[in-house]
């Protein structure tokens, strides 16, 4: 049967939250008496409460250390971090930060008596002392003692956190947790327990991950179907193959994209099906776990694909035929959960196979919240209230039970309340509970359990309950627990979830288990959003642009339309201007001057109404970047909305700056400080951002009341003309800015050296940055010119240092940004990756790999991550610079060496652009860069004992010696240590534990210091009056004979 794409059917996964709210209630109406749930569950929480579960779980944690204290994030910090750290001198700088820095609770607990095991005895004996000895934070002398003692107190630490991980790891491999499932089983006879086993890690990075998992997977599954003593099948049902495996799609290929569907479908499918026939021959079940919103058309691809190719198989094999364990999980916070759950019904009616469906909360909360925010999507893609969640799980299990026969839910859930609801909604519907399945994490919800299938009909008389319980059991070594258990935390330690609150004596039962149908959320206002949705990300008066999501169908059509656009207007290149045009241009610029400035807050109008059309017009814009830029998508796109930002910024900035302010004097007296226009400017554009550099330069000039001379890059006209006549359409005057194509050296030079230049905002290289300051110091020599200031932005050989506590995915996803990014082509991009020798074999490894998944091609093409370089010249510097590196590398000793590069673009596209292939380089020593390479070529050296640079001073001191200061990353879970870079890093952006590239208007505003630029920096507070010259207007009262105020006031008479 031939489906269309689920893309088709699935609705946009962004909803206004009030309207989903009224309908998820409208679809409940009727369907639940909650005084008979609260009767129901009310016995389960008094169980719990009164016999709670033991300390090490997971509700009495969070009870004990919440994740709004200290003492919470310390102990999520440590668990995070701590067990991947190799290295004894990095692990106690760790431990030390969070024990000096007020999280010495998480190990000291006042509540936990010795005799509950080892983790309570150590932190009593061995820890309360160890925050003691442990060394300062801030590097000052350490006494012999602490010396002595330290690295006892760390291997303590250690050894306690790797217990904490024990209760919430079933198995370090899947037999030792096979093992441990199977004693939980026998030890509870009268359960009818299950379990799905999860392979922890995060998601491949690259092929070598894919091929690791698929490895562990097929393994896992072997090892089940091999395994003695499996659970007796009284209830043989269709409701409960037995045990089972959790799988994720993005586990097993590094680019589980809608961009790159063709491959995913390609080396997925044959590896799923390859699962699935292990699975049915031991009938278990296989589990597509839940991913992120943008996968889920994605996800529904794969597995209408992989039914598909099921059924084909069937025809061989009867057994796989007949088996009913493939299912997926879904995330009742989407607003797309409902539309999923159809989704899945109507895959399997088409396919005639029953599926199983794992309904869950949700897994991504927080990141799916920042997604949107960032991007300026139309809201979030899930309910940003518990309540509303809960209301959408119910909403989902009623979904689900209607359409019991095609899909047999699960419902995974450690909410009591969720949990009565369920069965009286099963109930209604008519399903029998031995035709249900609930689920619980291990090492969580077990007391809750232990209630509820106590008070089972058929589990009180000590039978096999009528009730189906699958402990969701991860399994994998001590440092891939990391992400899940802070994932863990984080979900169930937000004080409004009911795990927190259930081990909270203090929330009384009627909150607890109040109805989600009756909560409304305390905004003070109707609007029942809880978070500051993505338009509003910087307040009403400057609304965050929209944006564009191209995992979205709809928003790739609209983006391909402008594509055909562009190309099919005229590719007439913008006239030259000539250096005879320059007198006149400027001459016409000066007489507009009085004109323009007298025109105050019309101008930011101007600059708002043109924010509005880039808004209207987001599409074609991009399409533009990409035409004539050689931009890739992503890039294109953030490159209109933060012209877009500049625009919203400056006007908003102006309108404060441009009112005049009082300034203290005696009576009879008035002074007013005001900020008026210096005149005509230049501005001097690069090519790398030829919209937003080129706009942000000429938008501020104007928003101060100047006019503007622009000089747009040779490379990149056209866009520089268009948005000129935008500036214009929008009510800025011909005589108030001049857009004028041409070469730097003699257009630029022509405008810097004019008399009537007032002032020069330049982004470029170094080199013609420090010519430009020669110009205008030898103009003002030459002739009683005045002195015009410079504002001048000029790159950088930006670093990031990452020590090995960093999570390495997390630094390959910052460095693979950062530095291939926009083809190397940013004045921030990472051009040195500095990394701590405990941990550098192992990621140049990560990276190596990483680099190999990297697509290389057309910007056009959605797949692109790396697109051309600007042109022929730059890429000739660039394959100067590797042909060096290359010749160095064939030295012995020097310390040099390839450590891997992306695939080459297919023959047909390199002839059609100038590209360079991603590459990285190890160097000796930080002194061996000298010069930035504007591409993408990565050079990554090593510190720390036996290094050059031999400690974190040393780093930073070689750091420093290069004379740039535009950016710097720093990847650490050591807060000091991260604060303390900060301090002594000379440069003007530091960013930590992310990327160093995308800076955002008003939320890191721009620039350097040193070679990499004079300040102020663009979008930010600073920026607009380096535009301006500063009046004072001193005006006497009382000059026609007293001072009326005076007189006039009762007070003083």
């Amino acid at each position: 049967m031939s489906l269309p794409l689920p893309a088709e059917r699935l609705p946009p996964p962004w909803r206004d939250e009030n309207q989903a709210v009224a309908a998820l209630r409208a679809q409940l109406s009727g369907l639940l008496d909650w005084s008979a749930v609260r009767e129901q569950c009310t016995p389960w929480v008094q169980g719990v409460r009164g016999h709670p579960g033991p300390p090490w779980a997971l509700e009495s944690l969070l009870h004990e250390f919440p994740l709004n204290t200290q003492e919470g994030l310390g102990l999520m910090r440590l668990a995070e971090a701590l067990l991947r750290v190799p290295d004894t001198d990095t692990a106690l700088a760790l431990t030390a930060d969070q024990l000096k820095g007020g999280a010495s609770k998480v190990l000291s607990g006042p509540s936990a008596p010795v005799e509950q095991g080892l983790v309570a005895s150590l932190t009593h004996r061995v820890l309360d002392l160890g925050k003691a000895l442990l060394p300062p934070v801030d590097h000052s002398p350490q006494g012999w003692l602490q010396r002595l003692g330290a690295p006892t107190v760390v291997a303590a630490t250690v050894r306690a956190v790797q217990l904490l991980g024990q209760q919430f790891v079933l198995g370090q491999d899947i037999g030792e947790a096979l093992a441990r499932a199977r004693r939980m089983q026998s030890a509870k006879p009268a359960q009818r327990l299950c379990f799905s086993f999860d392979m922890l890690g995060e998601g491949a990075r690259t092929w070598a991950d894919a091929d690791r998992y698929h490895h562990a997977y097929r393994h896992a599954l072997e090892q089940l179907a091999q395994a003695d003593g499996r659970p007796p099948r009284d209830h043989p049902g269709p409701a409960h193959p037995g045990d089972g495996l959790s799988i994720k799609l993005s586990a097993l290929h590094p680019r589980l994209e809608i961009a790159h569907v063709h491959d995913v479908l390609a080396h997925l499918i044959p590896r799923l099906a390859d699962l699935c026939e292990l699975a049915a021959q031991s009938d278990l079940q296989l589990t597509l776990d839940a991913e992120e919103s943008w996968r889920l058309e994605l996800q529904f691809v794969v597995l209408d694909r992989l039914l598909g190719h099921l059924s084909a198989l069937g025809r061989e094999d009867p057994r796989l035929a007949a088996w009913q364990g493939l299912g997926l999980a879904i995330q009742a916070y989407q607003h797309r959960a409902l539309p999923s759950i159809d989704e899945a019904v109507r895959l399997a009616r088409a396919h005639g196979r029953r599926l199983t469906v794992r309904l869950v909360k949700g897994a991504y909360w927080d990141g799916e919240l920042k997604r949107a925010q960032e991007l300026g999507l139309p809201g979030f893609p899930v309910y940003t209230h518990k309540a509303h969640t809960d209301l959408s799980y119910l909403a989902c299990a009623h979904r689900l039970l209607t359409h019991h026969q095609d899909v047999l839910p699960q419902f995974a859930t450690h909410n009591a309340a969720t949990v009565a609801a369920v069965m009286q909604l099963a109930r209604r519907a008519g399903v029998a509970a031995d035709r249900l399945e609930w689920q619980r994490l291990h090492g969580m919800g077990e007391a809750t359990w232990r209630e509820i299938l106590a008070s089972s009909p058929a589990g009180a008389g000590g039978a096999t309950s009528a009730m189906a319980l699958r402990v969701y059991a991860p399994v994998g070594s001590h440092k891939d627990l990391l992400a899940y258990l802070v994932r863990r935390l984080l979900e169930n330690g937000a004080n409004a979830s009911f795990v927190h609150q259930l081990a909270d004596p203090l929330v009384p039962l009627e909150q607890l288990l109040m109805s989600p149908l009756l909560v409304v959320p305390h905004t003070g206002s109707t609007d029942l959003v809880a978070v500051t949705p993505p338009r509003l990300l910087y307040g009403q008066a400057r609304p965050n642009p929209w944006g564009r999501d191209i995992h979205h169908g709809p928003h790739r059509d609209a983006l391909a339309a402008a594509w055909a656009a562009a190309r099919s207007r005229s590719a007439e290149a913008p006239a030259t201007a000539s250096v005879a045009e320059i007198d006149p241009t400027m001459a016409r610029l000066q007489a507009g001057l009085a004109d323009w400035e007298a025109r105050g807050s019309a101008r930011c109008q101007a600059l708002e109404s043109v924010a509005s059309r880039l808004e209207q017009e987001l599409d074609s814009w991009a399409a533009d970047l990409v035409l004539e830029s050689g931009k890739c998508w992503s890039d294109a796109i953030s490159e209109v909305r933060e012209t877009i930002d500049y625009a919203r910024y400056y006007a908003q900035h102006a309108r404060d700056w441009l009112q005049p302010r009082p300034m203290p004097g005696p009576t009879g007296e008035r002074n007013e400080w005001r900020l008026r226009a210096r005149g005509v400017w230049v501005c001097i554009a690069p090519w790398n951002f030829p919209l937003a550099i080129f706009g942000g330069q000429v938008m501020a000039a104007l928003a101060m009341g100047n006019t503007v001379a622009a000089k747009p890059a040779e490379q990149t006209p056209r866009i520089a003309r268009r948005f000129t006549q935008a500036l214009q359409d929008a009510g800025v005057p011909h005589d108030a800015l001049s857009c004028l194509c041409g070469d730097g050296a003699t257009i630029g030079s022509a405008l810097v050296r004019h008399p009537l230049c007032a002032g020069v905002a330049f982004t470029g290289s170094v080199a013609t940055g420090l010519a430009l300051q020669r110009m205008l110091s030898e103009r003002s020599q030459a002739h009683p010119h005045p002195i015009v200031p410079l504002i001048a932005e000029t790159g950088g050989l930006n670093a990031l240092i990452a020590d090995s506590t960093a999570l390495p995915e997390q630094l390959l996803d910052s460095v693979l940004g950062s530095a291939f990014g926009s083809a190397g082509q940013r004045c921030s991009a990472l051009r040195l990756l500095c990394v701590h020798t405990a941990v550098a074999d192992a990621f140049e490894h990560l990276l190596a790999g990483a680099l190999r998944t990297l697509v290389v091609g057309d910007p056009a093409q959605w797949q692109t991550d790396v697109g051309p370089v600007i042109d022929e010249r730059a890429r000739e510097r660039l394959a100067a610079h590797l042909d060096a590196l290359a010749s160095d590398a064939e030295r012995d000793g020097s310390g040099v060496h390839l450590i891997g590069r992306a695939e080459a673009p297919a023959p047909t596209v390199a002839r059609a652009w100038p590209f360079v292939v991603p590459s990285a380089w190890t160097l000796p020593r930080v002194s061996a860069l000298t010069d930035e390479h504007f591409g993408p070529v990565l050079h990554v050296v090593r510190w720390g004992p036996g290094c050059e640079a031999d400690s974190l001073d040393a780093l930073i001191d070689q750091i420093n010696a290069t004379g740039f200061g535009l950016t710097l990353g720093v990847h650490t879970r050591i807060d000091a240590r991260a604060e303390y870079v900060a301090r002594r890093a000379r440069v003007g952006n530091v960013y930590v534990n992310r990327g160093i590239t995308g800076a955002v208007v008003g939320s890191q505003p721009f620039g350097g210091q040193g070679l990499s630029g004079t300040g102020p920096k663009a979008g930010g507070p600073l920026y607009l009056p380096r535009f301006a010259t500063e009046q004072v207007v001193c005006t006497n009262t009382a000059a026609a004979g007293g001072n009326a105020a005076l007189l006039t006031n009762p007070l003083t008479r």
